[in-house]
């Protein structure tokens, strides 16, 4: 995995500058023992980013390996993002400051310990003449994002999760991709909880961006295709039906709609492994049709341009694991990369619906975006 050597050299000394400032800052205040003891911690995090870089930059890596990596990053930022956001309002009050501070650390153990336990339920309408009167009603449960490997070997938050998706008794369930994190062992120990998803038209699934084996150094191309397939085969082995730029037709009396499945369409300078083409090759047909593409970016770059796809299903932002919410409103940093990042988007019969997914990747931490599971529900507009 390549490093920014030179945004982390400029960090590491931002960081001595500010823990040096704070330094003194207690000696001054004759506060001796707590000065020392900071000077520890921040000697401790220096090391700790030093662990940072060899453990991903080590060949291949355990699951171990790669949450010491999460929970290190975490320690970090816990320490420096407090001191940053406290210090800003120092020159108004140290004890602003202070109490600022505080509140920044405990926003961040919220999103740490509770957040990531709570489940979120989203439900929307989809209204459209082009839906068979049959499939009125119809209910699709999406959920994404579950990066297994954050969790280790602990399957209580993913039983949760299984849970919540039962109890809305869904005709079918749609998972866009990112089932791991980096490797399908990840996913061994949650197998047998996954597998308990049950609808009665299917599971449905595709493969997101860290599904493929991208996020390990050091492996070979045939290494990657081996995890692949291992990864794919402990889903069809669990009962789901894994659509690899592929479709199924959901039958009801005389009535159809098409469930297409595509492989990930990253966004530059990311591989576009899927083709929706080759998934549905009459894309503008007159069939109701629902789309599941990990990557919402391809909304804009096909589905709306090329298809007449009436609802694609995507995940994949997290919404940076950061979002606001205020009387209606939501924002966060994803904004600045995906235009559509959460939620339901719309343009003529052609819908788009967004899932901030389940797990965690980067730091095991979502403040204010709780782990979401969306109840969609097909209408037939008169």
């Amino acid at each position: 995995m390549k490093i920014l050597w030179l945004p982390l050299a400029l960090l590491v000394v931002a960081n001595v500058a500010i823990d040096t400032f704070i330094y003194r800052r207690l000696m001054k205040s004759r506060h001796r023992l707590v000065a020392w003891m900071h000077v520890g911690l921040s000697v401790g995090l220096l090391f700790a980013i030093l662990a940072i870089i060899v453990m991903m930059r080590s060949p291949g890596g355990t699951n171990n390996e790669f949450r010491a990596v999460m929970w290190l990053l975490w320690a970090f930022f816990l320490c420096y993002v407090p001191k940053y956001l406290g210090l800003l309002f120092y020159p108004l009050s140290k004890w602003l400051a202070c109490g600022v501070g505080a509140l920044v650390a405990g926003t961040m153990l919220w999103g740490t310990f509770i957040t990531p336990r709570s489940i979120q339920v989203n439900e929307i309408t989809i209204a459209s003449e082009r839906l068979p009167e049959t499939f009125d009603g119809y209910r699709l449960v999406h959920f994404s994002d579950a990066h297994l490997g954050t969790y280790g070997s602990d399957t209580t938050i993913v039983s949760a999760f299984v849970d919540a998706i039962n109890d809305l008794h869904p005709d079918a369930v749609c998972f866009t991709g990112d089932l791991v994190s980096r490797v399908s062992s990840e996913a061994a120990p949650h197998l047998a909880v996954l597998q308990r998803v049950q609808a009665p038209d299917g599971v449905f699934s595709i493969l997101g961006n860290h599904d493929y084996d991208d996020y390990v150094p050091g492996i070979t191309e045939a290494e990657k295709m081996a995890d692949r397939k291992a990864l794919c085969d402990m889903q069809t082995g669990m009962g789901w039906q894994l659509l690899n730029d592929e479709h199924r037709l959901l039958v009801r009396g005389n009535d159809s709609i098409a469930m297409i499945g595509t492989e990930n369409y990253g966004d530059p300078p990311f591989p576009i492994y899927g083709s929706f083409s080759r998934a549905y090759p009459t894309l503008n047909d007159s069939l109701f049709k629902v789309c599941m593409q990990h990557n919402p970016y391809a909304w804009r770059a096909t589905v709306l341009k090329d298809t007449n796809i009436d609802l694609m299903l995507a995940g994949h932002t997290h919404a940076m694991q950061f979002m606001l919410s205020f009387m209606g409103h939501r924002w966060s940093p994803s904004a600045w990369r995906y235009k559509e990042w959460g939620g339901l988007y719309s343009e003529g019969h052609q819908n788009l619906y967004v899932n901030i997914g389940l797990g965690m990747v980067g730091v095991p931490m979502r403040i204010g975006a709780t782990p979401e599971i969306t109840l969609i529900t097909l209408k037939r507009k008169p």
